[in-house]
């Protein structure tokens, strides 16, 4: 799993993220605080993947669409058309210009990240050790460093301004770091049906169908 996967799969340490003050009892309720509440959720992204010393290595952008429990979909749109989608019980990986899918188990495929937690699996505070960090270019920092030793993450840190989601930072057990910034945010906004849905287009040489 490259480190791009691994980023958006984290990120559905979030998906839940509401509105409001933070009641400032311990900083892992205040995060869990955020995470309650949420229906959906969608926003604009970019992102980028540097070498731990400032270096940018890749970047990208693109829409996600996130709803509980267990869904999410992001759409690349820079600097090619991919596709990340979970329907709750497997997750698809689609490039189009390789005319590749690939179909893996979620529960395996999140096992090792934060996005356990997208499926209510335990509290933030029963899985991280959670310290709010000072506030930064507007931003209120909270720092999660998992507590189960066969992650393949050191770190997540997610930044909210004025009791939105805005920024997440996850560190790699190579140093790498990816920087998610989200705009245009939107809770609770009634998706179609069939969002989190994928049928390969013809043609499409799919791996890991003949398992499922």
């Amino acid at each position: 799993m490259n480190m791009s996967t691994r980023a958006i799969l984290a990120f559905a340490l979030v998906v839940c993220v509401s509105a409001g003050g933070i009641a400032h009892a311990t900083p892992a309720q205040d995060v869990e605080k955020y995470l309650a509440g949420l229906a959906t959720w969608s926003a604009d992204f970019t992102q980028t993947i540097d070498d731990g010393h400032g270096k940018i290595m890749r970047s990208a952008a693109g829409k996600l669409y996130l709803q509980k429990p267990g869904k999410f979909r992001w759409d690349y749109v820079e600097p090619s058309e991919q596709l990340i989608l979970a329907d709750g019980k497997h997750i698809w990986f689609y490039d189009k210009d390789l005319q590749q899918a690939n179909l893996r188990d979620m529960d395996a495929s999140l096992a090792s990240t934060p996005a356990v937690l997208l499926s209510g699996g335990g509290s933030v505070g029963g899985q991280f050790d959670v310290t709010a960090l000072p506030p930064s270019e507007g931003m209120e920092w909270y720092q999660l460093i998992p507590k189960r030793a066969d992650t393949d993450f050191q770190l997540v840190r997610i930044g909210f301004t004025k009791g939105e989601l805005t920024s997440m930072f996850l560190a790699d057990k190579l140093n790498q770091v990816t920087q998610l910034t989200f705009s245009h945010s939107q809770r609770n906004a009634k998706f179609a049906p069939d969002l989190f849905t994928f049928v390969p287009p013809k043609g499409v040489d799919v791996i890991g169908r003949g398992d499922k």
